[in-house]
């Protein structure tokens, strides 16, 4: 009898732990950035401009709901627990009824006395006096086992009810994110589309002017050189498109080299680093975890997953793993993050660089540690 209530006290405190766990973990839903009214570009420079900034909210919002569905998937598998924790609690009631029928049954040598009866049998005050006393000792284990019991429903219980609003929260704090993704994604194709038309304008409209100022050059040249040839007078027009041809070419020759990146030698980092460079040209997309294509978190996560390292979904959480290092303690393979709140990540490879995936319409590539701005966190994993 003694282990059966020891089990029932430590099946209550158990079930209370995991009400407290489940009742703390309720989804807190962040109020997120409200976008702004979409902007009508005049030009395709100011369209180009929109369709950088709304990539960038984007990234944000996609990294936000990376952290959301892992909120979401906890939650879940935190209910699915407490549903089974309640089936079990109510077992546990049918079979605590069950034993205390048992040991009614059984009191006594099989025979069922009440309190009548020990009266009337006893053979002394004392023999009724300790048979009473047995009878009470009997009422009060079995009710306090079957109080126990209950208990341990109810507290089951709450604690499943609390756990299925967690995922409910969860999964609208999901369903709120995604709407937002969508809606910048909107923005991005509306304002591709504007970027598309003005610069088919603007090139329809450069290629006018330049017909009409060749015709202006022509017309003037062929007045100051009436006596001259039609061959003569095309000659400038021609040498200026030489001149700039020329110079095109020896701006293009000009163009500094990449520095080369120096990379980790062993271990995970070295791994992840290589991996990571081995996915340069790969598009940007927000959302893809590779090999195909990848955001920027996607991008860590799959590098350290072939070093054997699972990292978190979302570029917050990455920039939380491990220890923080300073930028003169930089390694290959450290991770760094950008932005506040964090919305960009990449792998630190050496010599002041990183490979990362950029930003829609971009790939994977590398880039100097200081091409995104500020940076948030450094971190090295393992």
């Amino acid at each position: 009898m003694a282990s059966s209530h020891t089990s029932a006290r430590r099946g209550r405190s158990g079930r209370r732990v995991l009400f407290t766990v489940v009742a703390a973990s309720g989804v807190a839903l962040s109020p997120l950035p409200a976008l702004a009214a979409p902007e009508t570009p005049e030009t395709s420079q100011e369209a180009a401009a929109l369709i950088a900034e709304r990539g960038h909210d984007l990234e944000v919002v996609t990294e936000e709901l990376h952290a959301a569905s892992d909120q979401l998937t906890a939650q879940q598998a935190a209910a699915t627990k407490a549903a089974a924790e309640l089936k079990a609690a109510e077992a546990a009631v049918v079979e605590a009824r069950d034993h205390v029928r048992e040991v009614a049954r059984s009191a006594f040598t099989g025979e069922q006395l009440t309190s009548l009866q020990a009266m009337l049998t006893s053979e002394s005050a004392e023999q009724m006096i300790e048979r009473m006393g047995t009878l009470d000792s009997i009422a009060g284990h079995n009710n306090e086992i079957l109080g126990d019991a209950q208990e341990a429903t109810v507290v089951a219980d709450e604690a499943k009810a609390a756990a299925e609003k967690a995922a409910a929260d969860a999964k609208a704090l999901v369903d709120e994110v995604a709407a937002r993704q969508a809606d910048l994604n909107t923005q991005i194709a509306e304002y591709q589309a504007e970027y598309d038309r003005l610069s088919a304008e603007e090139r329809e409209r450069a290629r006018v002017l330049a017909e009409q100022h060749a015709a202006a050059v022509a017309a003037a040249a062929a007045e100051r050189n009436a006596s001259q040839s039609a061959s003569r007078a095309d000659r400038p027009s021609a040498s200026s498109s030489s001149s700039s041809s020329s110079s095109s070419s020896s701006s293009s020759a000009a163009a500094p080299a990449a520095s080369t990146p120096v990379v980790a030698g062993s271990g995970a980092a070295a791994t992840a680093v290589n991996v990571a460079m081995a996915q340069r040209g790969k598009p940007y997309v927000w959302g893809a975890t590779g090999p195909g294509s990848y955001d920027c978190s996607g991008l860590v996560k799959y590098a350290y997953a072939a070093a054997g390292v699972n990292l978190p979904r979302s570029s917050s959480q990455q920039a939380t793993v491990g220890r923080a290092v300073s930028r003169s303690e930089l390694q290959p393979g450290d991770i760094i993050a950008f932005y506040s709140p964090v919305s960009h990540v990449g792998i630190y490879i050496g010599n002041g660089q990183m490979v990362h995936a950029p930003t829609s319409g971009d790939v994977v590539k590398v880039a100097s540690i200081d091409v995104m701005g500020s940076i948030t966190a450094m971190r090295r994993v393992g």
